[in-house]
C-alpha cells in the first residue's frame, strides 16, 4: 500500500491552506504555489507506485564461524525483478536481541548491495526476521513498504579455551579416601516389568507396579552403556549477574571439548526452562550439535540444579563422572556432590562467583561449603571476573597456591 509520509501530508495540508488563502484574499499569485505543491505530492505518489516492485533479497553471513567478541560482517544483495529498478533501497531488519536496524542499499550494476558490521557480538542465537523494504520518492513525500521474508539465523559461539588436562583429574583417581573406577561404561537400566516367577529373588520386585496390579511384578533389567562424563550447565536465572553466565558456558564447553578430544563419551545437559541434552562421543561426531546448544543457551531456568540431578531418569546423574558448572552453591547441591563422593562416584564442581561480576573488585572467596567439598575429595574450581579461565580449569592456580 502506497501512502504519504508525514512530510507529504504536511505538504498537502500546506497546499490546501495556501489555496484557501488565495481564494479568501483573491490573490491569484498563490494559486500556482498551491497547485504546484499538490501536484508534487501526487507526482511523488505516482513515482512510488511505479518504483515499487517485487525484490529478491539475499543475505550473506560469511563462511567462517564467529565466536563471541568478533565483528560480524553482513552482506545484503537486492535484485529488482523488473526494470526500471530503484537506484537506492532502504531495508529495515529486525534482529533478535539487537532490535531494528536500517541500512541503505546502493546500485552496483543490476543488484543493489550493502555491507555493514555488527561489532563485538556476544554469544547467542540471532534471528533476522521481519525484513521490509521501503520505497520512497527523492523528496520523501510518499512511501511504500514491502515484506521481503529473507529470514536467517546467525550463531555466535562461545570463546572456549584449550585444555590439555582438567582440574578434576588430579583428584579424580581418589575420592573419600579410596580409588574409584573411571572407565566403567556399562550399568543396568530398567527395561520393563513382568510377572514374578517362582524362585526369583524378591530384590527384583517392582513394588509400585505390584501394588497397582495386586500381583508380584519383577523388574526386567537391561545392560546399558552409560556416559563416562556428564557436564551439567546450570542455567538458573536467579544467580546471573552481568556476563557470569557466559563464563559458565565457556567453562562447560571447554571441559566438554577436552573430553571429546580424548574420545570420551560425554553428555552435555543444560538446565534451562526447556532442558537440553546432547551426547558427544568424539570431536568429529556430535560436537557440532553440542556447540550450537552452547551458543544458544539462555539463563532462563527456574529449577535448582540439585533437584534436576535428583530425578531418577536424569542421564546426567547416571553418568560415571559428573561435572557441575554453576553460580549457585546451595546445601542440596553440596549434599548431592558429597553423596557421590562417598559412594566413590567421581564428581567435580566449577563454581562461577557471580557476585564478582557486579562491578566491584573481586576478593578471594572463603566459602565453607567449598572447603567442605574439597576436604571430602570433590575437586573444585572457583572462577571470578577477570580470572584466566584456562588456568582455573587446568588447576594451575590451585596447584601454585597449594605449593606456596
Amino acid at each position: 500500500m502506497v501512502g504519504l509520509t508525514e512530510r507529504g501530508r504536511l505538504a498537502l495540508l500546506l497546499a490546501g491552506g495556501i489555496y484557501l488563502v488565495a481564494w479568501g484574499f483573491g490573490s491569484r499569485a498563490l494559486y500556482p504555489v498551491a497547485t504546484g505543491l499538490a501536484l508534487a505530492v501526487l507526482g511523488a505518489r505516482i513515482w512510488v507506485v511505479i518504483l515499487r516492485q517485487p525484490v529478491s533479497l539475499r543475505r550473506r553471513l560469511g563462511a567462517r564461524e564467529y565466536v563471541e567478541g568478533d565483528d560480524v560482517t553482513i552482506g545484503l544483495e537486492a535484485t529488482p525483478l523488473r526494470h526500471p529498478g530503484p537506484r537506492t533501497l532502504e531495508v529495515y531488519e529486525r534482529i533478535t536481541k539487537l532490535g531494528e536496524r536500517r541500512v541503505q542499499l546502493n546500485r552496483r550494476g543490476m543488484p543493489l548491495l550493502v555491507r555493514y558490521i555488527l561489532p563485538a557480538m556476544r554469544r547467542g542465537r540471532y534471528r533476522f526476521e521481519a525484513v521490509r523494504a521501503v520505497f520512497e520518492d527523492p523528496f520523501s513525500l510518499a512511501r511504500a513498504e514491502q515484506l521481503l521474508g529473507a529470514e536467517s539465523t546467525l550463531l555466535v559461539y562461545p570463546r572456549l579455551v584449550e585444555l590439555d588436562r582438567v582440574f578434576s583429574e588430579s583428584g579424580g583417581a581418589t575420592q573419600a579416601g579410596g580409588r574409584v573406577l573411571l572407565r566403567r561404561t556399562a550399568g543396568f537400566d530398567l527395561h520393563s516389568v513382568r510377572e514374578y516367577q517362582q524362585g526369583e529373588s524378591l530384590r527384583k520386585v517392582h513394588w509400585r507396579t505390584t501394588a497397582k496390579r495386586g500381583e508380584l511384578m519383577v523388574k526386567e533389567l537391561e545392560d546399558m552403556p552409560h556416559d563416562e562424563v556428564a557436564v551439567v550447565l546450570d542455567a538458573d536465572e536467579r544467580y546471573v549477574v552481568g556476563e557470569s553466565f557466559d563464563v559458565q558456558v565457556r567453562a562447560a564447553g571447554s571441559i566438554l571439548r577436552a573430553n571429546a578430544m580424548r574420545s570420551r563419551r560425554a553428555l552435555l545437559t543444560i538446565t534451562a526452562a526447556t532442558p537440553e541434552t546432547c551426547q558427544v562421543s568424539s570431536i568429529d561426531g556430535e560436537w557440532r550439535a553440542a556447540l550450537e546448544l552452547l551458543a544458544a543457551a539462555e539463563p532462563d531456568g527456574t529449577e535448582p540444579v540439585a533437584r534436576f540431578l535428583e530425578r531418577d531418569a536424569s542421564p546426567a546423574a547416571q553418568a560415571i563422572e559428573l561435572v557441575v558448572v554453576t553460580a549457585s552453591l546451595d546445601q542440596a547441591l553440596v549434599d548431592s556432590l558429597l553423596g557421590r563422593a562417598f559412594a566413590r562416584r567421581p564428581a567435580s564442581l566449577v563454581f562461577v562467583d557471580s557476585t564478582s561480576f557486579n562491578g566491584a573488585e573481586a576478593v578471594p572467596l572463603r566459602e565453607p561449603a567449598l572447603l567442605r567439598l574439597q576436604g571430602s575429595g570433590v575437586p573444585v574450581a572457583v572462577v571470578q571476573r577477570g580470572d584466566d579461565l584456562a588456568a582455573k580449569l587446568i588447576g594451575l592456580e590451585e596447584a601454585f597456591t597449594a605449593h606456596g
